[in-house]
């Protein structure tokens, strides 16, 4: 069966779209802001998010932002932000469809099983192993030999890049535009720091690192 988590803090339509979803045979978790939709993203897995932007807690792209960190399961937005620019933001934060407020039934219906014929996120996992740490980029967590390891922001932005290109070699100048933004070309003393606070926290050994690994005057590569 079909998993879709529905994240709406509007209860009416919430229940509205587990009633329909329900009906046509998937099985539905809701969520009514976006930490309890990473919490029960992580828990599900889901085969399909679709989501309201308007939360309580955080903007619908942070949410997209936290599931692409770990699942390319399709994220379907339901919003009734209906500018071009709120479209494109969602999109571009690597939402797969939008759908604006009010709705069709049917229409959203279909939407749904487009976005599902087009992939889900079967074999995705949040959790990822580096030694004898586990990091869960849902959560936001990271536990080594039992105990909570916290990670900074920057930290967290570094480590998600090269999560989700494991074996890759990522490039200097990618990673230093997707953490500190297109205005940083030249700045790898800041990759080496924060690389190194990195694998303080996470190797076993880090000065002689195994999964968090240097290309010499290339990038860095996370080997699993």
């Amino acid at each position: 069966m079909i998993k879709i988590l529905v994240v709406d803090d509007e209860p009416q339509i919430a229940r509205a779209l587990r009633i329909n979803l329900t009906a046509h045979g998937y099985e539905v978790a809701t969520a009514p802001d976006g930490a309890q939709a990473l919490r029960a993203a992580a828990a599900l897995v889901p085969d399909l998010v679709v989501l309201d932007l308007g939360l309580p807690d955080m903007d619908g792209t942070e949410v997209i932002a936290g599931l692409r960190g770990w699942t390319s399961a399709p994220i379907l937005v339901l919003s009734g932000r209906a500018a071009s620019a709120e479209k494109i933001a969602a999109l571009d934060a690597g939402a797969d469809d939008y759908v604006t407020k009010p709705f069709d039934i049917g229409e959203l219906l279909a939407r749904v099983r487009a976005a599902t014929r087009r992939g889900n996120a079967g074999g995705d996992s949040p959790a990822t192993e580096i030694g004898s740490a586990t990091v869960d980029l849902a959560a936001r967590t990271v536990k080594r030999d039992g105990a909570e390891v916290r990670l900074t922001k920057t930290e967290w932005q570094l480590l998600e890049v090269l999560l989700r290109n494991p074996g890759k070699l990522v490039g200097q100048r990618e990673l230093l535009h997707r953490v500190w933004g297109p205005n940083y070309d030249r700045e790898t003393n800041y990759l080496r720091q924060y690389m190194a606070q990195l694998r303080r926290k996470l190797e076993a050994d880090p000065a002689r690192p195994v999964h968090l690994l240097t290309e010499p005057g290339m990038g860095y590569r996370f080997k699993p």
